[in-house]
């Protein structure tokens, strides 16, 4: 799928991410060169909030942005990959890149990069640190790619706040075959003095967390043991070492997301300046995450049945047991069936992703979209199936649609879900579900 009637800049991003593939290099000296050539503009931002996790790093970087607005100040925001277009990638004190100014970022980081090597990941998070450096702004949230140790936004020397949200099995080719080597590597954001906000984490994964915090000098505060969060009563509340909180729900549903509010917030009352507001987490946007859906055309079909739609980038086990928790309480207080939607690339685990969803799904839809690395609804069903699921195979998400709201009964709860990369697509259907 393209995307260039959707935005002019779409067009120039694929040129550019076509000069560059996405070659993974497991150091930080090609972007460091990219950026000294650019006079260090990491050196110049506001106060760096920088969230590494395998789960939940986005909805944090929501909840923060949310926070540092509803105190009337502004943020740059970088976060990845982008569901729709290329510029929800880089929010430049508070909007999206426009146009004309990412044309002219790829211009000038093609040009300082003179033909060395680099990845598209490393040009784009050069383009938003000089864009950072260049427009006033109170805070700059940035999230980790890939890891956290070799990733190419780790080139800050002292920033604010380092937060790590909960560490599970992910991309494990890359990062390591267990959850020590994979903590290893989001633990190396840590910095000497600087304080890092830690989500509550298996043992094996807090091992490694401490160690390189001790290693690190790095004062650790840890959900859990030094702050912790919970619902109570409709309220969230967040009990610091010298506070406690009484704040209004997540606007993000589900449990896990009660945690990741409460992760935010420690993060926010850890940064000296500027202070949030951590109200603002009633009103955070993070499209993909358990979002129900109610414009475009997936939910008019879903509409006229009477079915609740519901759409989450979530693909990997951790993500999983969360989503089917979400699922759980959802039909716990509202009882009609459930029906997922899957669809995943081929890197992914889809039997660890759905086993937790054993007992709660009436069926599993297995479907594919257009992505060269997309898995084949065939081994998605199968999966399923292995996982104790019933499981049907169908060509596109709109045939799986038709088929979940076909089923006699009730009008169900569809789940769409399975990775980012198919939730962007489902979002790309219509203007009315773009991210803004």
């Amino acid at each position: 799928m393209t995307y260039d009637a959707i935005r002019a800049s779409d067009e120039a991003v694929a040129r550019l991410r076509a000069r560059h593939p996405d070659l993974i290099d497991l150091t930080t000296g090609r972007v460091l060169r990219l950026l000294e050539s650019l006079g260090r503009p990491q050196d110049k931002l506001p106060p760096v909030i920088h969230v590494a996790g395998t789960n939940g790093k986005g909805s944090v970087c929501a909840y923060l942005r949310a926070m540092t607005e509803a105190a009337g100040l502004k943020a740059h925001v970088l976060t990845s990959p982008h569901l729709v277009r290329f510029a929800e990638r880089i929010r430049v004190a508070g909007e999206l890149i426009s146009d004309e100014a990412l044309i002219a970022l790829m211009e000038r980081v093609e040009t300082a990069n003179a033909g060395e090597p680099i990845s598209f990941f490393e040009l784009t998070t050069a383009m938003a640190f000089l864009a950072f450096a260049e427009t006033p702004a109170d805070v700059a949230i940035v999230e980790v790619g890939l890891g956290g140790r070799y990733d190419a936004t780790n080139v800050f020397d002292h920033p604010a706040v380092t937060v790590i949200a909960p560490v599970d099995y992910d991309h494990m080719d890359m990062l390591g075959p267990d959850l020590k080597r994979i903590a290893w590597e989001k633990a190396g954001i840590m910095r000497p003095g600087v304080p890092c906000v830690s989500a509550r984490q298996w043992d094996e994964a807090l091992e490694a967390i401490e160690d390189e915090a001790e290693a690190a000098g790095a004062p650790l505060m840890l959900m859990g043991r030094d702050f912790d969060a919970w619902a109570e009563r409709g309220r969230l509340v967040v009990q610091l070492p010298d506070e406690l909180l009484d704040l209004p729900l997540p606007s993000l549903y589900g449990e896990h997301q009660i945690a990741n509010a409460g992760l935010a917030v420690a993060a926010a009352r850890a940064l000296k300046a500027p202070t949030m507001d951590p109200n603002g987490i009633a009103s955070a946007q993070w499209p993909a995450r358990f979002q129900r859906l109610t414009v475009g055309p997936l939910f008019e079909a879903a509409q006229k049945r009477g079915a609740r739609l519901y759409l989450d980038g979530g693909h990997n086990p951790h993500a999983g047991r969360a989503l089917a928790d979400a699922c759980e309480a959802l039909i716990e207080r509202d009882p009609r069936p459930l029906v997922l939607i899957v669809a995943m690339l081929n890197r992914k685990d889809p039997a660890g992703f759905l086993a937790p969803f054993k007992g709660l799904p009436d069926c599993v839809y297995a479907t594919t979209f257009e992505a060269e690395n997309a898995m084949d609804a065939m081994t998605i069903a199968a999966a399923a199936r292995m996982a104790g699921l019933q499981a049907e195979e169908t060509d596109h998400v709109t045939d799986a649609m038709e088929r979940a709201l076909a089923r006699p009964g009730e009008a169900p709860h569809i789940l769409i879900c399975g990775g980012l990369y198919f939730a962007g697509e489902v979002l790309a259907m219509s203007p009315e579900t773009w991210p803004v």
